[in-house]
């Protein structure tokens, strides 16, 4: 189980700190949240915004100690890695413009790190980022938060496990309708930044939750993606970034998938569906309805498996919190990859390897999905030919 017995003995809290996030940030709370819900995390720093007064108020307002409050990244991973109980991992929150340039101060520091995706904004950065964790004693850890849920980890142990024979055709897809409209132009924050290509990067949907979808569908599978042929599209006049793409997918082993990804689908809220088919079953997952999992083997009636209930596996079980019949979802997803990261360095902290059990994704998924980023566009440049995803 994710939380543990309140009376067993615990290793002191992780002293986090974090980048980004300040006053009137969505996913900055969702980190603190997540990292708060098993109790394994203490937030004793952050250079919560650019700006100096608001970074400031930012920091009171979470009641971080004045001379652990700082004007800007690079300032407080130069004092944390100085200091007695400096910060041992840091959240990096911000706008993917600044990923790199964050991740790298404190990676080289040996702080650990753990990063909202996409990795970087640019390809060039992400190889120079995969290049220094490589060299850097640091853990990275990517927040693809959809891996977290328990009956993605249970389709996983299951196509892992060989329940669905080989795999043939992964269909997976990630529709919103927010951005139907020009709402970057009423200047709502999360819209201007995800619109703008200066610091949200090349992809507009694509990037945005299109990585998601195929950090998903590579992760369940466990193949990895060769080839893409990719349709980008912006229905929304004036934008500067897609806001639709339609992509077909060569997978190792001779897989075949598709991928949609939209924000401008009206009824859709936050669509993440994912289903794969083998030669012996095939199965079906809805974000939406995170806590249960169709499993249709060949040529019998399809069984519906629950979070906790009947035929739920190890890999489900180990990563749930509640008994049966109480949803999890996005905030429990999200916090199953902080107490993955939590058990990885608290490894670290001790000397001691890190359990093979424990799961998140790495900078090298990172790097596949800013590989997948980049592929659909030179794809769709291209009128959708065929190109081979750039992936070491």
């Amino acid at each position: 189980m994710a939380i543990e017995a309140a009376n067993e003995a615990r290793p002191a809290r992780i002293r986090l700190g974090m980048v980004g996030g300040g006053k009137d940030a969505f996913i900055g709370a969702v980190h603190r949240i997540a990292a708060r819900l098993d109790d394994q995390f203490e937030l004793v720093a952050g250079a919560l915004s650019s700006t100096p007064e608001k970074a400031r108020e930012s920091g009171e307002m979470l009641g971080l100690a004045p001379d652990r409050i700082y004007g800007d990244f690079r300032e407080m991973a130069i004092r944390e890695a100085r200091i007695r109980n400096g910060i041992e991992a840091v959240a990096i929150v911000t706008p993917n413009h600044v990923h790199y340039q964050a991740a790298r101060e404190f990676l080289k520091r040996g702080i650990h790190v753990i990063c909202d995706k996409p990795l970087t904004s640019t390809m060039a950065d992400a190889r120079k980022l995969m290049q220094l964790a490589g060299k850097s004693d640091a853990l990275f850890i990517l927040t693809h938060n959809y891996t977290g849920y328990p009956m993605v980890r249970q389709a996983r142990e299951m196509v892992a496990a060989g329940e669905l024979g080989e795999i043939r055709l992964i269909h997976v897809e990630y529709v919103q309708d927010w951005l139907s409209e020009p709402l970057e132009k009423s200047g709502a924050k999360q819209a201007v930044w995800r619109t703008d290509p200066a610091r949200s990067g090349a992809g507009g949907s694509i990037g945005d939750i299109g990585t998601h979808a195929f950090n998903l569908a590579s992760f369940v599978s466990g193949l990895r993606a060769e080839e893409l042929c990719a349709d980008l599209h912006t229905f929304v006049e004036g934008r500067q970034l897609d806001d639709n793409a339609h992509v077909m997918l060569r997978f190792a082993g001779g897989a075949r998938g598709m991928l949609w990804s939209s924000q401008v689908a009206p009824g859709n809220e936050n669509g993440l569906k994912l289903r794969i088919y083998g030669a012996k079953g095939g199965l079906e997952w809805a974000q939406e309805d995170p806590n249960r999992l169709w499993y249709a083997p060949l040529g019998e009636p399809k069984r519906l498996l629950t979070r906790s209930g009947a035929g739920a596996g190890p890999a489900s079980l180990r990563v749930s919190r509640i008994p049966p019949g109480h949803p999890e979802g996005y905030l429990e997803g999200f916090a199953n990859i902080y107490a993955e990261a939590a058990r990885a360095i608290l490894a670290r902290r001790e000397g001691r390897p890190v359990p093979p059990e424990v799961v998140y994704p790495t900078i090298e998924d990172g790097f596949a999905g800013m590989a997948f980023i980049d592929a659909c566009i030179r794809s769709s440049q291209r009128n959708g030919a065929w190109v081979g995803l750039q992936i070491p």
